[in-house]
């Protein structure tokens, strides 16, 4: 289980897949509260093709470090891992907050992104007067009902209960400065307006019940990207592990160009 030394911070990563690979290295980029093992179908299924690089970001899983204020910083930390293992381009793969650095990776490293995959993402949070009163009010209830209230209206309807509780437990062993930090990261998180200067080819993965992150907010944002293929499932928030085969068929559909 390698490690680097970011800023303070030991980042645990893996690096997997055959490094002589025709194609350029897929990294994946969890989300808010979660870590690298959501991703184990993906890299399960990639890492038998083409080198794959996956990590705990700063604060989350198995990595150190606290004090992260803004998106921009985690993808800094992507950033420098992949200066670690002198990757040059690369296609960034981002769930939910990881679909936020991967944008920002995009936006500020567009020589280095091959392709764009966002699944279950956004560029801009966007709420009523009303919902955005409740969300600063859920900031005051205790942490661990405030983490378990979240983390339960991310999975659709149907999905196993004790499972939940899993992630409910492992999000909230995420230290509350990190949780509460980032939540407002990503709230002031807005690159709307800037998405157009995306010009590589990008997949946008949608779960049709994600009430985190709504269907309608990201097909507004499909509209700014000049080359977006979009892809709908019949899950909620958590699509890698709600659906992971089919986020995983999709995937390999559009790294591969089949239809």
């Amino acid at each position: 289980m390698p490690q680097l030394e970011v800023d303070g911070a030991a980042l645990t990563y893996d690096d997997e897949g055959p490094r002589d690979a025709a194609e350029v290295p897929l990294v994946f980029i969890h989300g808010w509260t979660a870590n690298r093992h959501r991703w184990d179908h993906q890299v399960a299924h990639f890492g038998e093709q083409r080198r794959v690089i996956r990590l705990d970001l700063r604060g989350h899983g198995e990595s150190g470090g606290a004090g992260v204020r803004t998106i921009e910083e985690l993808a800094t930390d992507v950033v420098a891992l992949l200066d670690h293992l002198k990757i040059d381009r690369f296609v960034p793969i981002g769930h939910s907050m990881g679909g936020m650095i991967a944008q920002t990776l995009a936006l500020t490293h567009p020589e280095r992104v091959e392709r764009l995959v966002l699944v279950n993402s956004i560029s801009r949070m966007t709420y009523s007067r009303g919902r955005g009163l409740l969300m600063g009010a859920s900031t005051l209830v205790p942490f661990k009902l405030f983490v378990a209230t979240n983390i339960q209206r991310a999975f659709a309807p149907g999905y196993p209960r004790e499972e939940i509780r899993s992630y409910i437990r492992s999000s909230a062993d995420t230290p509350r400065e990190v949780v509460m930090t980032l939540y407002g990261a990503m709230r002031a998180f807005d690159v709307l307006d800037r998405v157009g200067e995306i010009r590589v080819p990008t997949l946008l993965v949608h779960g049709y019940h994600d009430i985190q992150l709504p269907l309608k907010q990201m097909l507004r944002m499909a509209t700014g990207y000049p080359d977006a293929v979009i892809r709908i499932i019949d899950a909620g928030h958590e699509l890698p592990v709600e659906k992971p085969a089919e986020l995983t068929t999709a995937l390999d559909g559009f790294l591969t160009g089949r239809p």
